[in-house]
């Protein structure tokens, strides 16, 4: 069972647990985070979801809900270290956006680490494959609806940021 900590829509903390699953009432947030990876290439780092998942077989970045006691950035290193069994130096972390949706607060992080995709170790039912690309690579996979539409709008962020 995963409980995350609800917040309202200043973040300001409910001191409320909330078990997932179960719906939110109007005015309670929690948190999730998307995670960027980018290698000194000006690469992006991508996996693909398992085809059980929603937006099966589509490529994202790596992302989920923090859970409770977690601040954001220990939640964003956790999910990365869940997903794909690597550990992320918290000083290489920045948070380059925070987004108030439906019934979540999306704080988006980049980190900037050359990581070696051979020593990738990729949970089960999460994860099925990881590569590095470009961006133009990317915009080729958005065109070909390869791209799990939630990550879609991190886009334009990241390439004031990086200038591609």
């Amino acid at each position: 069972m995963e409980y995350w900590d609800l917040y309202d829509i200043n973040r300001k903390n409910l001191n409320k647990r909330h078990l997932r699953g179960n719906k939110l009432n109007e005015g309670e947030f929690h948190i999730v985070v998307n995670i960027w990876i980018i290698n000194s290439g000006k690469k992006i780092l991508l996996t693909q979801r398992h085809e059980e998942k929603t937006f099966p077989l589509k490529w994202e970045c790596t992302g989920g809900s923090i859970i409770a006691g977690e601040d954001s950035l220990t939640g964003a290193i956790r999910e990365v270290e869940e997903e794909i069994g690597i550990i992320l130096d918290k000083k290489n972390g920045k948070l380059i956006d925070s987004i108030t949706r439906k019934d979540d607060i999306k704080d988006i992080y980049v980190f900037e680490e050359d990581i070696d995709i051979n020593k990738t170790k990729l949970q089960e039912k999460e994860v099925i494959a990881i590569k590095w690309i470009t961006f133009n690579e990317f915009k080729d996979m958005v065109k070909n609806n390869e791209i799990a539409e939630p990550i879609l709008c991190d886009m334009e962020k990241l390439k004031e940021l990086y200038y591609w």
